[in-house]
């Protein structure tokens, strides 16, 4: 083999081609740091949307990376593969015998955005808002990992103070986070950086705390430095994110993965929303909270508040 045709990246090939997605991802997840730029991109890809990889050709994930076809065809000889196709392959017998609304979808709106002579209504361009939210909630029910899912909710029992830090988009599910954790008897901190503040409003954080770091792809400096500075003080960090290979996945003491579906590029928060619930539902079973004292509504000044996180 030239050396134009040997695979990219600072390793070799490997000898052995993965049995199963699950090792490939793991496999990628090893050796992520010595890969190229652009192997990295894709690593990145086949790590977020490995469900899309089945019927993607290798011209849209060359797209969706930013990279030439060849660079797909390089990363799958680096991780053992002839090419592309039989990496695909490896994909495809994985998910054919799962549910396939999420890849029915995709197929749908690649052909709604090659289709340019019609012009999408708004109530079609609704329902495929609302299919893409959907498929984003399909997969977290089919890939929701329990050991991390009850190491998470172990911290969140377990901890003195409770900082909640997403920016951007996250910021919103950080907020809810912080609402609904508010119905326990714990401390809760939400970590908005107000003025830049974000340094300042971790200061506080010692050991024995837990700061849960809501992050997806591009990833928020910010929440980053709160993550380490939360570690140097030895405080533990549940992180939810879109890829082990996230920048915060190496910094997680549990580590929950969801991937949401996207129309034309705005992609939704169902999914992570309906974790976060997911999450504060076990908390207060483990706690043995009372209904009444999760739903009650907050008085001030004589009037109600709004109706509990339920």
């Amino acid at each position: 083999m030239s050396s134009s045709e040997s695979p990219a990246g600072s390793g070799e090939a490997l000898q052995e081609t993965p049995a199963s997605v699950e090792r490939l991802l793991q496999l990628i997840t090893a050796e992520y740091e010595s890969l190229p730029r652009q192997l990295k991109r894709i690593a990145n890809y086949m790590s977020q949307q490995s469900d899309r990889v089945m019927v993607d050709r290798v011209s849209d994930i060359a797209q969706h990376c930013e990279v030439h076809p060849s660079a797909i065809v390089r990363f799958s000889q680096r991780f053992g593969f002839k090419g592309f196709s039989e990496m695909q392959a490896l994909f495809r017998e994985a998910y054919t015998d799962k549910a396939t609304p999420i890849q029915n979808y995709q197929q749908r709106i690649r052909r709604m955005i090659a289709n340019r002579s019609h012009k999408a209504s708004g109530g079609e361009l609704a329902r495929e808002c609302i299919n893409a939210t959907r498929s984003g909630l399909d997969r977290l029910a089919q890939e929701l990992d329990e050991r991390e899912f009850d190491k998470a909710v172990d911290l969140l029992v377990e901890a003195d103070n409770i900082y909640v830090v997403g920016v951007r988009r996250s910021f919103a599910v950080a907020h809810y986070m912080v609402y609904s954790l508010q119905h326990t008897n714990k401390r809760i901190h939400l970590i908005s950086g107000l003025g830049g503040g974000y340094r300042e409003q971790m200061r506080s954080v010692r050991e024995g705390d837990l700061v849960v770091a809501v992050s997806f792809s591009p990833y928020g400096k910010e929440t980053q430095q709160c993550v380490r500075i939360a570690r140097h003080h030895k405080a533990r960090a549940l992180v939810i994110t879109d890829s082990q290979l996230a920048p915060l996945a190496k910094q997680a003491n549990a580590l929950l993965l969801v991937n949401e579906g996207s129309t034309f590029a705005f992609r939704s928060l169902s999914a992570t929303l309906s974790l976060c619930q997911a999450l504060f539902i076990a908390v207060a079973y483990r706690m043995e909270l009372k209904v009444e004292e999760i739903g009650a509504p907050a008085i001030l000044d004589g009037e109600g508040g709004d109706e509990g996180p339920a």
